[in-house]
């Protein structure tokens, strides 16, 4: 691949059921960048509508971009495609880990892999830049992930990146992770790799990746970059009042404050304070583990850690000695849902219960590779518990032997023995880790389980909310309604949470979208307009885009910054100079943007071909009713209250729908947009099908 630099040039494809190893040039998917546009045109050209997620036919791809292990902060991320068996149609989804993996990836040579078929027995796949085998993994099979890891290293060195699952993914769980570095998961296909009977990939890279970019140019940028970026999802002011802000907010995780320490480091930590100007102390700025594990996570964090080339260190890292209790290792990392989870899971606890439970399920879930379905699984069981359905479906003695008293005291405990019993199906319990709307249907649970408010349910696909209605009304909503599984798209809330008044927010949304308007107080919605509808496409497109470059979305796009002299102004062109720099391949903000259309495109014409229908409006884009309903006191965009209006959000979808060129009617792409994103031979073969609108 001479002509561009930022890729490696070469995708590696893995035959697992005739043991074939074969590459492929990456030319041939360049239009749709990497990662996660790599992914969805390997599936929508392979895998015909049809193959459910633990088939032979389905495929994983594991998927880096062209930015990744160029040493571009942020860009760390690996992009794994495949059906996803939570979902009751296995539609296509994506799962996202950050780590070290997808940089080794590209310097080994790679820049995706296909994994296809089915072994005949359990296999691990080794790579070493272009030498690559399959080996047995007889002896890994049944073990954690953490066990999983440490021999793989041990095979091939330390310095090797491991991607693997554990025995929830060999048992084909639902809602099973892949996980590398020992907590950085990707939820939702673990299970197919069970499937398939790969247990690991491990990787070594002794390669270097080739930008097309002179040393002034590329120091300038970074220069700019980190001069305008924020702490964990782009938080531009502080969490308290610092000297050096003009602003605050409590609900950034831009937590560096004077007197806050890391309690358990090896010598006097404190984060102190962080002024934007210090580039130096950015990774003091996020000391995450008072937002996910309460103050109390001061004193047991040893230090932040995170991803590869990034400054920014949103996992915490933590010591735990009262663990080795449970037979766990006090050492605890992870971030985010990776904590909150357990705690959802968990009943009446006190401060210090909540915080043992959230690092003691962090290493159970983490080593058994369970996923949490972004909490709805300790949802579903509550729902299950306190309707009394659980009394009513599991065999009595099945019922009588699980430890009820310890969820209701807020014994951590508990979470061992059910998360054994979901990890290796035990009983009738297990499966609440079929997936929300399986379960659902396989226990008959009632409107009220889809229509409760505090369920946090989204779809009736069965995903929950993942910054929808409540972040900006109809753009969180519209965003919500488009992917087969919780969105993970933070454009949006990236900017909305960024911690500036809505006034400020309220100026730089007008220079984005062309109206003040995309923007409204929070919790003070009004009805949906055309400017609302750009920043919904636009966050859409972004997130396309970070998945494929593969960049960081909890981090991209920096529409905002902490500096008072740019009038707290970003530069969302950031990615396209990156792109540019990366790979010798000019493209203006809209060109590239125009290319993350053409991903958000493919997605939305693969889910299309698996339905079978081109009627998206009704099927697929479907909300749950307390989105509605909820609030019955208060009627849309009044004051106070998150509730939407069923006809405005059908209007919402209409314009949203002709923004990006889909049938206004149907919400599915129509010939000449997919010509037009130069997608001639997606158009044909849905065509053939009769799925294109008034085809």
């Amino acid at each position: 691949m001479p002509k561009y630099k930022g890729w490696a040039g070469k995708i590696l494809r893995v035959n697992l059921s005739n043991g074939s190893i074969t590459e492929e040039n990456t030319t041939d998917y360049i239009d749709y960048i990497g990662g996660m546009g790599i992914g969805y045109k390997v599936m929508f050209d392979e895998v015909p509508a049809g193959v459910k997620a633990f088939d032979e036919e389905n495929k994983i791809i594991f998927g880096a971009g062209p930015v990744t292990g160029t040493g571009v902060p942020c860009t760390a991320r690996t992009n794994i495609t495949s059906l996803l068996p939570s979902n009751p149609y296995n539609l296509i989804s994506d799962g996202h880990m950050g780590g070290h993996f997808s940089p080794e990836l590209k310097y080994a040579g790679w820049d995706a892999i296909i994994i296809e078929g089915k072994s005949p027995s359990p296999v691990w796949l080794r790579i070493e830049d272009d030498k690559v085998t399959l080996e047995s993994a007889r002896k890994l099979w049944g073990k954690g992930i953490f066990d999983t890891t440490a021999e793989i290293n041990a095979i091939m060195g330390k310095e090797a990146q491991v991607a693997a699952i554990g025995q929830a993914g060999e048992n084909m769980v639902h809602l099973s992770t892949i996980m590398t570095n020992g907590n950085h998961s990707a939820g939702g296909h673990g299970g197919v790799m069970g499937s398939k009977n790969i247990k690991a990939i491990g990787i070594i890279g002794t390669k270097s990746v080739k930008y097309d970019a002179n040393k002034k140019d590329w120091i300038k940028l970074n220069d700019h970059v980190m001069s305008i970026i924020g702490a964990n999802n782009q938080h531009v002011v502080p969490s308290t009042p610092q000297p050096w802000a003009e602003f605050h907010d409590p609900a950034s995780r831009w937590t560096a404050q004077e007197g806050l320490y890391w309690g358990a480091a090896d010598q006097e930590i404190e984060t102190g304070i962080c002024d934007p100007y210090d580039t130096h102390r950015i990774g003091y700025r996020t000391m995450k583990a008072i937002k996910d594990l309460g103050a109390i996570g001061e004193d047991y964090t040893v230090r932040m850690g995170g991803c590869q080339s990034c400054p920014v260190r949103c996992h915490s890292h933590v010591e735990v000695p009262e663990l080795e209790k449970y037979d766990r290792s006090p050492y605890v990392a992870n971030t985010c849902m990776g904590f909150f989870s357990h705690w959802y899971v968990m009943e009446n606890m006190t401060e210090k219960q909540a915080f043992l439970a959230k690092t003691l399920g962090a290493q159970l879930a983490d080593d058994y590779g369970l996923w949490c379905n972004y909490g709805q699984l300790g949802r579903d069981l509550k729902y299950a518990y306190h309707n009394g359905i659980l009394e009513e479906v599991l065999p009595t003695e099945e019922y009588e032997s699980i430890p009820w008293d310890k969820l209701e005291n807020g014994d951590p405990e508990f979470l061992i023995d059910f998360y054994r019993r979901m990890t290796f199906k035990e009983g009738e319990l297990s499966h609440l880790a079929d997936g929300a709307a399986l379960i659902a249907e396989r226990w008959n649970f009632g409107e009220d389980y889809w229509n409760d408010r505090h369920n946090k349910l989204w779809s009736p696909m069965g995903y929950p909310i993942h910054h929808a209605n409540e972040s900006n009304g109809q753009v969180g909503a519209l965003i919500n309604i488009i992917f087969n599984r919780d969105p993970m798209c933070h454009s949006h809330q990236n900017f909305i949470g960024s911690g500036l008044p809505t006034k400020l927010q309220k100026e730089i949304a007008a220079e984005l979208w062309g109206s003040e308007d995309a923007i409204d107080v929070p919790a003070n919605y009004t009805p949906i307009n055309e400017a609302k509808v750009k920043f919904t496409k636009w966050s859409l497109v972004r997130n396309a885009l970070h998945d494929s470059m593969t960049v960081c979305n909890w981090m991209f796009p920096m529409a905002t910054s902490p500096l008072k002299e740019r009038n707290y102004r970003g530069d969302t062109s950031i990615e396209a100079q990156y792109f540019s720099l990366s790979t010798g391949m000019e493209v203006s903000e809209e060109e590239l943007d125009l290319m993350g259309e053409r991903i958000i495109t493919l997605h939305r014409a693969m889910t299309v071909k698996q339905m079978e229908t081109v009627d998206m409006r009704n099927e697929h884009d479907v909300i749950v009713d307390w989105v509605f309903d909820m609030d019955p006191d208060k009627a849309a965009f009044s004051p106070g209250t998150i509730k939407m209006d069923r006809a405005d959000m059908e209007k919402a979808k209409t314009m949203l729908y002709e923004e990006f060129g889909w049938d206004p009617k149907t919400g599915a792409p129509t010939y000449d947009t997919l010509v037009r994103l130069g997608m001639k031979d997606v158009a044909l073969t849905l065509g053939k099908k009769g799925l294109l609108p008034n085809s």
